[in-house]
């Protein structure tokens, strides 16, 4: 199975790079940009709601599949309409028109698109932090990609949620390899426009530097790293100006071309060959063992396949302890998140209330005043978010990683009896369960589980280190606040929205200082009644988040204890074959072990080859 998918790949000529990103970083003006026109469509809430795949035809061409397959070809003024969420989603719970949505994707051809010659495909994504499919989306848009740029924003920090993030993709882009960076992985930084002070701009710069270029880098290379105005580029071609922002773009999108003209073949390559090494020293060792059975070399006596029963049913049954174990150690987790949250809602009035002052507005309080409430609400969003990040990254993580840790040394102990098991087994009967079983594992992808840490149980320290370096916790309060989204609270705080606001701030007269407090009072007051109604609701998404983290490492773990049940089953398979064959049947069964053999040892030296070709040519 895994052969006819790298098979399939090979063969196909498609190239996809993904536009990866949290809501609001820019990503459709970005696909703008690239297009030299304003094709994606974009506000200034988070708008894209589904993925597009761009792709280079000789005329513009629109095809929408739903998530049943089927396909249909739209006016570009249609696309545009199932390109973006609706306003009143983007204003509100946009969770629940991205979770309704029937379209899984849109195909948009067009004539410009030099980049995408030679079968190159550019998918926009939706704003991963929001959508309520957050880490299915990005699994299966990662898993179908073979380059990704990821987008961020300039005018601040890179949020912890992005920092995983970023560390997954690389995971996912290199082969789970921890100490070396992806060299197909760009990270653009945009709205740079908004940073007007060169020290700010030489501060971002060496911030961001230092963590992707760190000691366990995420990227390859100075250039993969960008930093850009995707408007402002966009603004200077419709208007057919030169600026410092059209250069900064035009400087990563030669970038880019040299990646897919020149570097993407070699990247590409080395991908195919390294998963099919992988796979080829698999099927070499369970060839080898396959023939010591037919030699005789390796024998099972009636003894010998009991013990192998009983390993089978002691490899089960830690699989079900280790699920009683996450079971406990997960409610344990939300009912302490529960009582943190407890804890933090008593406390949170005061600590908003606080940040008042730090909401700004360019409008007039007295001759704006919608305009004036639309930026306190965001400001209010902003400060809520700000807060709630803070504590998942803080409260709910310490909570979830010590218990994680706990998890670790069971699951740890686990494992190890099933190896020294594999290990027992193949001392006795000659046989390399053992090794084919770390084979096996390695082209496992095991989601947040750095499977070679499982395998290498000397790495394991009672930190918790190795086991679950990989994991992402950033997300744990992800998709906690939907409605507080953007503009969201303004059509929610307010019964008849933003007119009833206005009009209670009629007869304040002149004093704009005055006017301005009581906006931002009044914002203030609604929004967080509105929090109030749904703390229940946001505590019910952090907790989901949090069961899904434990969910998830059980089920990589289950898959390393599959593996070796396999195994077991497969020499039993195996021995009681023999029996029931003719000596003729066996030679036959041999002769063709030993072909096999040779054209995979064939196909192992061709590709090191290539590699050693490709290496010199760099």
């Amino acid at each position: 199975f895994e052969v006819g998918k790298v098979s399939e790949k090979i063969q196909s000529q498609k190239f996809r790079v993904a536009v990866v990103g949290e809501f609001s970083q820019g990503k459709s003006t970005l696909l703008n940009a690239l297009l030299g026109e304003e094709i994606q469509p974009v506000r200034e809430i988070p708008c894209s709601g589904t993925i597009t795949v761009l792709k280079y035809g000789e005329q513009k061409r629109v095809i929408c599949r739903d998530k049943n397959g089927n396909e249909i070809e739209i006016s570009l003024a249609e696309y545009q309409e199932k390109a973006a969420i609706s306003e009143s989603a983007a204003l509100g719970n946009m969770s629940e028109e991205l979770a309704r949505s029937e379209l899984e994707s849109i195909f948009f051809e067009h004539p410009d698109l030099e980049l995408c010659k030679n079968g190159v495909e550019i998918v926009d994504s939706p704003g991963l932090n929001e959508h309520p499919d957050r880490k299915a989306i990005t699994q299966k848009l990662i898993k179908d990609t073979d380059a990704v740029i990821f987008l961020t924003n300039a005018s601040r920090s890179l949020t912890q949620g992005e920092r995983e993030l970023l560390q997954s993709l690389k995971l996912q882009l290199n082969g789970n390899q921890i100490d070396l960076p992806a060299d197909n992985l760009f990270v653009l930084v945009n709205f740079l426009d908004l940073v007007r002070s060169e020290k700010s701009r030489q501060q971002i710069r060496r911030s961001l530097e230092n963590f992707v270029f760190g000691e366990k880098p995420i990227i390859g290379s100075e250039s993969r790293l960008h930093f850009i105005s995707a408007q402002a580029a966009l603004d200077a071609t419709l208007e057919d100006k030169e600026n410092e922002y059209l250069t900064y773009f035009y400087n990563f999108t030669k970038s880019i071309e040299n990646f897919l003209t020149v570097e993407r073949g070699v990247v590409a390559i080395q991908q195919f060959v390294r998963k099919i090494n992988s796979l080829i020293f698999e099927a070499i060792k369970g060839l080898e063992q396959a023939e010591k059975v037919l030699d005789g070399k390796v024998y099972l006596p009636e003894e010998a396949k009991q013990k192998i029963l009983e390993k089978i049913g002691e490899a089960s049954q830690g699989d079900v302890k280790i699920l009683s174990t996450t079971e406990k150690l997960k409610d344990k987790s939300i009912k302490k998140a529960a009582e943190a949250w407890d804890k933090w809602t008593e406390e949170l009035s005061d600590r908003l209330s606080e940040k008042i002052n730090e909401w700004d507005s360019e409008h007039s309080p007295l001759w704006d005043k919608e305009k004036v409430i639309k930026d306190y609400a965001e400001g209010f969003t902003s400060s809520l978010s700000t807060e709630l990040e803070n504590w998942g990254n803080t409260e709910v993580k310490k909570i979830v990683v010590n218990n994680l840790q706990i998890l670790s040394k069971e699951v740890c102990e686990n494992l190890e009896v099933v190896i020294i098991n594999l290990q027992e087994v193949d001392e006795q009967i000659n046989s390399n369960l053992n090794e084919q079983f770390n084979l096996a594992i390695q082209n496992i992808k095991a989601d947040g589980l750095d499977i070679n840490s499982v395998i290498k149980l000397e790495d394991y320290d009672d930190n918790g280190g190795g086991l679950w370096e990989g994991l992402q916790l950033g997300g744990l309060t992800g998709g906690a606040l939907f409605m507080f989204t953007g503009l969201g609270i303004l059509p929610i705080i307010i019964p008849g929205g933003t007119v009833a606001l206005i009009s209670s701030f009629f007869g304040i007269g002149g004093d704009e200082e005055k006017a301005d407090m009581k906006i931002k009072q009044q914002v203030y007051n609604v929004g967080f009644q509105k929090f109030q109604e749904s703390s229940e609701e946001i505590l019910d998404k952090v907790c989901d988040n949090i069961a899904e983290v434990f969910y998830t490492q059980f089920k990589s773990v289950s898959t390393v204890i599959e593996q070796a049940i396999l195994l077991y089953e497969n020499l039993l398979e195996q021995q009681d074959k023999i029996h029931k064959e003719t000596q003729s049947q066996l030679q036959v069964e041999k002769a063709f072990i030993s072909t096999k053999q040779q054209q995979l040892k064939q196909i192992q030296n061709r590709l090191e080859i290539i590699l050693t070709q490709i290496s010199g040519s760099r």
